[in-house]
């Protein structure tokens, strides 16, 4: 099977959040059982080239339409992890790509319009005929309808539509005349059965195109799936998504575990495993060997080497993260016996200023480390050092870090919400046996509820070391890598192939 993905985001080169680490994850295992996967992004001038292997120009001049014109782009082709990966240049007065950013333009709309409208006539052009194109995000929305109202009549007839949803919460609202500039009549389209928006029916949702446009709808969890269905996940498109209801499903994300695993993970100092024992003379990598990095972690952040458990967080620093409860625990955290790491950084303004506070205030603190700008290295330093790793999100499609936390041994803290609900069982309350529970979670976004769950977790860390121990263990045995959901994909793309014969 030719499966195409389009996005506007790809890990580790083009990187904001976790669109990047599955656009990836999910086309490497499908390359890996066979298939002949693809992947379309724009050419940022920010990205990191450096990950990119024998990176050429494919085509010079392929032409795209905008605002009454034709304009030429370079189609550039290199290889990401063993992946063909296509990137979009525009030769465009606005230089859409060169901005130093991947999201925050004012322009983005045209942006990502723009780009959609060129991937599309590059794959009709080259033509590169794939059995799927699937989409991702608003970004890349908008190809569904160009794709079935316009191009189906130029002859590209073969492909189905795969649209994943990611974050109900990024939408793409815009004028009708936005879609003129590519070369579709907006007013058309401002019906409820089409792209009008449900709650200001004078603009145009380019996530409900990709909504009713595509052949299938997926998001990132089954119980996110089912919290879009309601008012409050649906954020206005509830009544969309239960009008497509037959052709929408929720598929777990998965974690790329050749990357985060610690085994074999580059950035530590040593490897470890959920083995207790040593299976030969050479191989020590056990579970204790944890206890060494958490020592190396205290030591590069200058934290007191106490008999304390370290929670950790790993962030970005915005509403839907759970903020306020973020701020709230490190005291609590300290005055329990705990310690307390913040890897994270805000794109807003007023709360970046907020944790710059924080961190003035909690300087040379023997038991807190706030730190506010990205280092790759040091988180995979955190998920492996840490005893606890909180993740107090207000709402979450999927979320990654906990299920990294889980393969490292750190005992995740979640709010029970979306794909956190889907991955952690928490060993008191659950319903589930113990032998199938990998951590606490808590149902409330306040401070009651996260405390509650914290002051269990560091009274089973401090009292019952058997029970906690059996907690990591079962954890980092759990399987979420990309196996599962890139056959689950797999089995959908095959259905829409078969239900378009």
């Amino acid at each position: 099977m030719h499966i195409i993905h389009i996005a506007s985001e790809l890990a580790p080169l083009a990187k904001v959040g976790g669109l990047a680490d599955v656009v990836l994850g999910l086309s490497r295992e499908l390359s890996w059982k066979g298939h002949d996967v693809d992947i379309i992004i724009p050419k940022y001038d920010c990205m990191d080239s450096e990950q990119i292997r024998d990176m050429t120009i494919d085509s010079k001049d392929l032409m795209s339409f905008y605002k009454g014109e034709w304009y030429p782009n370079t189609i550039w082709m290199g290889w990401v992890e063993n992946i063909k990966v296509y990137f979009i240049d525009p030769h465009h007065p606005h230089f859409f790509f060169n901005r130093g950013c991947f999201y925050g333009c004012d322009d983005d709309i045209d942006r990502f319009n723009y780009f959609s409208r060129t991937a599309i006539e590059f794959i009709f052009k080259k033509p590169l005929n794939p059995d799927i194109i699937h989409l991702h995000d608003w970004e890349t929305a908008i190809i569904a309808p160009l794709y079935v109202d316009m191009y189906r009549k130029l002859g590209l007839t073969k492909p189905r539509i795969v649209f994943t949803i990611h974050n109900m919460e990024y939408q793409g609202k815009c004028s009708p005349s936005d879609l003129n500039h590519i070369g579709l009549d907006g007013e058309v389209y401002l019906k409820p059965n089409k792209m009008q928006d449900n709650l200001y029916p004078n603009l145009i949702n380019l996530l409900k195109a990709g909504i009713v446009y595509s052949d299938f709808i997926t998001t990132v969890s089954p119980n996110y799936a089912r919290e879009v269905l309601e008012p409050e996940g649906g954020r206005g498109l509830e009544s969309t998504l239960l009008q497509n209801r037959e052709k929408f499903k929720g598929v777990l994300n998965g974690v790329d575990y050749s990357y985060w695993n610690p085994e074999i993970d580059r950035f530590l100092p040593t490897h470890f495993s959920p083995r207790e024992l040593p299976a030969n003379k050479k191989d020590r990598n056990t579970l204790d060997k944890k206890g060494f990095i958490k020592k190396i972690l205290r030591e590069k952040l200058d934290l007191a080497e106490d008999h304390r458990p370290i929670v950790g967080c790993i962030a970005r620093l915005v509403p839907q993260k759970g903020i306020d409860l973020i701020k709230h625990v490190i005291k609590h955290i300290v005055d329990k016996r705990g310690q307390f790491i913040l890897l994270g950084s805000s794109p807003i303004p007023s709360i970046s200023a907020e944790f710059h506070r924080l961190k003035h205030q909690y300087t040379d603190h023997p038991h807190i480390s706030l730190i506010l700008h990205h280092q790759e290295e040091l988180a995979h330093l955190i998920y492996a050092g840490c005893d606890v790793f909180i993740v107090p999100s207000i709402f979450e499609p999927c979320g990654l870090t906990q299920l990294i936390a889980l393969k490292y041994g750190t005992v995740p803290i979640v709010r029970r919400t979306g794909g956190l609900a889907d991955t952690v069982f928490d060993v008191d309350y659950s319903g589930k046996p113990f032998e199938e529970t990998n951590g606490y979670t808590f149902d409330h976004p306040n401070a009651e509820g996260i405390d509650s769950a914290l002051d269990r977790a560091i009274h089973c860390w401090f009292e019952d070391l058997e029970r906690w121990r059996n907690i990591m263990l079962q954890g980092m045995k759990m399987d979420f890598s990309w196996n599962h959901p890139s056959d689950e994909y797999l089995n959908i793309y095959k259905e829409i192939q078969k239900s378009q014969k």
